[in-house]
């Protein structure tokens, strides 16, 4: 693995830790070893959900303004391009993933923290997509994935304004899931993670691809989708020791095959 980004299993869980400090914001370097590290949980068969996360101070404060500052349009597209690549594997995790959020997510930040399935904020966390102010708007995904979870003007306003949104404020519109202690933030992550790890991971395969590509189209289009996962589901252990245990009034015991 790469230096700045740590990958560490246990127990069916993964966690990825940015670590570039003080800010963890975000340059070529890191995105690399995050695409590495990504990919590699996504195919290891002992890591069954995973969460993100930037340490106890911060997440990420954003991408490194100085790297961009003198790139002209050719130079940033490329960079701007893998990026959105690299955000993409993230959120195509075909497992459970939750965002840890300590301290800063903004801008890069926060657009990596809108690709993972969960987010838990601790009480002093904040969150934004202060791009404006620097003349620019989001680039990795926050005018996209942002508006689809918080609705367009919600959306709107944090992007127009660039302005920072508080962990309380940010669970009453939906942008993230729970807040709690700074101190409880990652621990509660791992725990519904570790809850998700023990759980039918083919079947959660297939909930986070019917929802996450349905949501892209017509509703004709999903339900054809759901209905061709749906069946295919037919095929795995967990189905059948789901469905034994269920008639048999057992316990069930899912194997993620």
């Amino acid at each position: 693995m790469g230096e700045l980004v740590k990958l560490e299993v246990e127990g069916g869980v993964a966690t990825i830790r940015l670590d570039r400090p003080p800010m963890n914001a975000i340059n070529g370097d890191l995105t690399r070893d995050l695409a590495a590290v990504v990919m590699q949980v996504a195919s290891r068969e002992d890591v069954r959900a995973a969460v993100l996360w930037g340490g106890e101070k911060v997440f990420a404060a954003g991408a490194d303004v100085k790297m961009m500052a003198p790139m002209s349009p050719q130079d940033v597209k490329p960079m701007i391009t893998g990026l959105q690549d690299v955000y993409h594997l993230v959120e195509e995790i075909p497992k459970v993933t939750i965002a840890a959020i300590n301290g800063y997510a903004l801008g890069g930040g926060c657009e990596l923290v809108l690709c993972a399935d969960f987010r838990f904020a601790a009480e002093d966390a904040t969150l934004g997509q202060p791009e404006i102010k620097l003349g620019v708007i989001p680039g990795a995904g926050g005018t996209q994935r942002l508006p689809r979870l918080v609705g367009p003007a919600r959306a709107k306003d944090i992007i127009y304004s660039g302005r920072f949104v508080p962990a309380a404020e940010a669970l009453s519109i939906g942008l993230v899931d729970r807040v709690l202690p700074p101190e409880d933030v990652y621990p509660a992550a791992l725990e519904a993670a570790r809850g998700y790890a023990d759980g039918p991971t083919m079947a959660l395969r297939a909930a986070k691809v019917a929802v996450n590509w349905g949501a892209r189209g017509d509703l004709r289009t999903g339900m054809i989708l759901e209905r061709e996962l749906f069946a295919d589901l037919f095929s795995t252990g967990d189905q059948k020791e789901g469905m034994r245990a269920f008639v048999e009034k057992d316990q069930a015991s899912f194997s993620g095959r």
